[in-house]
């Protein structure tokens, strides 16, 4: 994943307005500093370097009342780094109930907004949404110190809200993002995809992916038997027509999205 579009000085400039402005707002509201608490959740240690470097006296923003904490009692912002493992599943969930409400969390880094290149490995649960719900994401791999100041800016004005209890909707904007495939299984969507990435690797894997499931969303498992054996008859590798074969054996398996059986499995 590329790095955050923030940069510097301009936009780092901009950011230190910005937290200028936020922590005059917050004055009022919690009348302290803002307080800072990072977990590491399994990560390589990149995203700590540069959320240390934001620290550090070059960009210095504990002169607007951001500071780092060694407990999460004392926390208003939680700052989660690393893909969320297995192991440290419970420790972040400690320290989430640990700190009080009002708080803000912040995803950090790629593998703290999605999981990065570990999000389907077996000992790792995805990102920090898996467990929480996230206020502020800042991505990169790492993100910069001025993406790091940045981020906190947004999350002092998420801060500020919270404790005025305001909610704001950009009109227009849904509610929810829609699914891509909303007449397909969410589980079985998310089975096709790994195991076709698995097998082709992320690129090729998703394009065949996202083909296969343009059949499934149909809903007729006959329909989609009929598709893949005329697409496997006219596949010149036989590579690719073992992968199709191998997606649609885990279709027939799981049945069709409203959960009858496929054609093979009706009587």
């Amino acid at each position: 994943m590329s790095q955050t579009s923030v940069r510097a000085p301009e936009d780092l400039r901009a950011a230190e307005e910005r937290l200028a402005a936020a922590r005059e707002r917050l004055k009022k509201a919690i009348r302290r500093s803002v307080y800072v608490y990072r977990i590491d959740c399994g990560g390589c240690n990149g995203c700590e370097i540069e959320i240390y470097a934001a620290f550090s006296p070059l960009f210095d923003p504990e002169r607007l009342g951001i500071k780092i904490v060694a407990t999460p009692r004392h926390a208003d912002i939680l700052v989660y780094t690393g893909p969320m493992t297995r192991p440290m599943r419970l420790p972040a969930l400690r320290a989430y109930r640990a700190a009080p409400d009002p708080k803000i969390v912040v995803a950090y880094g790629a593998c703290g907004c999605s999981g990065g290149i570990f999000h389907d490995s077996y000992g790792v649960w995805g990102g920090t949404q898996s467990l929480f719900p996230v206020d502020v994401f800042i991505p990169g791999c790492p993100p910069t110190p001025a993406a790091t100041v940045y981020g906190m800016a947004l999350a002092l004005d998420l801060l500020h809200q919270k404790i005025r209890g305001e909610t704001h909707t950009e009109e227009g904007t849904p509610a929810q993002v829609p699914p891509r495939y909303p007449e397909v299984s969410p589980g079985l969507a998310v089975r096709i995809d790994r195991e076709a990435r698995r097998l082709c690797g992320y690129r090729e894997g998703r394009r065949i992916a996202r083909q296969y499931l343009e059949f499934v969303r149909e809903g007729d498992p006959l329909a989609v038997d009929r598709k893949v054996k005329e697409l496997v008859k006219a596949a010149k590798d036989p590579r690719l027509a073992e992968v199709y074969l191998t997606l649609h054996r885990i279709y027939m398996t799981a049945g069709t999205p409203g959960g009858a059986a496929g054609p093979e499995g009706r009587s």
